[in-house]
């Protein structure tokens, strides 16, 4: 291979090549300052005896929601860092709230922040990575005699509200 010429990615199909310029942050320069909210949920779907662990106190790691509330709160503030392509956004408030449907704990996170660009991703990343702490938490109740976690699931993850200024985007 020649000396500074790019390998692999640009052979691949739909690939760039690395020499080619791509505008990796978009420029919001020219936007204005207006107030931005989103709300993002998901669900994790566990057995029945993770779900009495949880509300019980009886998880050997500790208190599930209070952790995975950290981690959602973690998450929201560090989204830059895992989605390259978003902008760092000064966050102006997140909370997170759970819940259950059957053996489904549902977490909803609201983010909000006056800023240029809006903070969809924080809220989504907020979500999935609070899911994932409390699925960290249970896993050794969830594997079955193989290991396997085949009823453990993350899903429903979306935005189900965007604001943006005095009314909903």
């Amino acid at each position: 291979m020649e000396e500074g010429g790019s390998r692999g990615r640009d052979s691949l199909e739909g690939g760039i090549g690395l020499n080619q310029r791509k505008e990796a942050i978009i420029s919001i320069g020219h936007k204005p300052i207006v107030e931005r909210i989103a709300v993002a949920t998901g669900r994790l779907r566990i057995s029945s005896e993770s779900k009495n662990a949880i509300q019980n106190g009886l998880v050997q790691k500790g208190d599930v929601l209070e952790a995975s509330t950290v981690a959602a709160i973690q998450a929201a503030k560090e989204t830059p860092r895992s989605i390259p392509h978003c902008h760092p956004i000064p966050l102006e408030s997140c909370t997170v709230e759970w819940d259950w449907d059957g053996d489904d704990l549902i977490c909803k996170v609201t983010v909000s922040a006056h800023w240029k660009t809006g903070v969809e991703m924080e809220a989504l990343c907020a979500v999935s990575t609070g899911l994932l702490c409390a699925l960290d938490m249970v896993k050794s109740i969830e594997k079955d005699d193989t290991g396997q976690y085949p009823n453990t699931e993350i899903h429903g993850i979306r935005v189900i509200q965007k604001q943006k200024g005095n009314g909903q985007v």
